[in-house]
């Protein structure tokens, strides 16, 4: 197993080398005067996470629908207003819009009109991701912010889509089964509410019962402490992963699977599926692997569809465009 593991790991590097076309590392070293750009993205993110661990949920949920929702990592999801990107269901949820504008307050106070709203995201992500546990890797910039964002674009995937479907999915922009699963990932610091996965819970596929895919103590504790079964009652959070783990970037997620306390249908899904299931077993036994391979597999989410060059625009607010 470990040697499957390496060999997939070697694979996926080759996949995602440091030849990135216009967007590089250290982009905007030296343009920013005296200043380093990703030091001050860091030091917003990092005091927002001191107080607010899950930050990082946020901004790894943001920059997954800004990049996959439309195909193209160009901050499109940040523009407001009636039709936009924000407004389309998918995204009624997402959160981390006060952080991101935050950070480019801090920069155009430093250098006007440099750094694109759409670096700030996969910077800040980053940050994020390395303050919860994660492993630190470099973020290639040099984007452009994107003129339009528009509801009826977004395309994201279900919580109870077919594992099929998902291979499908994101292999449409590169992405092999291995990094779909590692996609999955984010989902250790990930939650959802009781509505969605109530039919797990009460009425799994119609039969007045619980889905029996899932561990029966884990259906009696989310059915009797956090998702009751009453139309009246407040749709709770639900954690993706163990609750004490919920906010450090790790491979317990992938346990979770293991053990059938995967919430989303395609988090259970993904762990017993033959073309999937080898993938899960290698990251629940190797938090190191997984760590190295989820930030590999963000990287590569971060340059779909990039605008760079004459293309787009440095948004002055990252709202709306210029």
């Amino acid at each position: 197993m470990v040697k499957r593991a390496s060999i997939i790991a070697v694979l996926v590097l080759s996949l995602i080398s440091s030849c990135y076309g216009q967007v590089t590392v250290g982009y905007y070293n030296n343009k920013c005067g005296t200043k380093d750009v990703e030091s001050i993205i860091r030091g917003v993110v990092s005091t927002r996470f001191s107080y607010e661990g899950a930050i990082v949920a946020f901004l790894l949920r943001l920059q997954f629908h800004d990049c996959l929702g439309d195909k193209q990592c160009d901050a499109s999801l940040l523009l407001a207003g009636p039709g936009s990107e924000q407004t389309a269901v998918p995204n009624f949820t997402v959160k981390g819009y006060d952080l991101i504008d935050a950070i480019k307050a801090a920069l155009e106070q430093e250098c006007p009109g440099v750094v694109s709203c759409s670096d700030i995201i996969a910077a800040a992500t980053r940050d994020a991701v390395v303050l919860a546990g994660g492993s630190y890797y470099d973020v290639p910039m040099g984007r452009k912010d994107g003129l339009v964002g528009l509801a009826s674009n977004v395309d994201l995937p279900p919580p109870d889509i077919s594992v099929a479907s998902a291979i499908q999915y994101y292999g449409k922009v590169g992405f092999s089964a291995l990094e779909t699963v590692v996609l999955l990932g984010g989902h250790t610091v990930g939650v959802t509410h009781c509505s969605v996965i109530k039919d797990r819970l009460y009425n799994y596929k119609g039969t007045q019962s619980a889905d029996p895919d899932l561990d029966a103590f884990y259906v009696f504790f989310l059915g009797n402490i956090i998702c009751h079964n009453d139309p009246n009652a407040v749709d709770m959070f639900v954690f993706l992963d163990s609750p004490d783990s919920v906010l450090t970037v790790d491979n317990s997620y992938y346990k979770m699977l293991l053990n059938h306390k995967g919430i989303l249908p395609i988090d259970n899904a993904i762990a017993f599926d033959p073309s999937t299931s080898g993938y899960v077993n290698d990251l629940a036994n190797n938090n190191d692997y997984f760590l190295d391979l989820f930030g590999k597999t963000i990287v590569k989410m971060g340059l779909i569809g990039v605008l760079t060059g004459n293309q787009g625009e440095i948004r002055q607010v990252c709202s709306k465009t210029n």
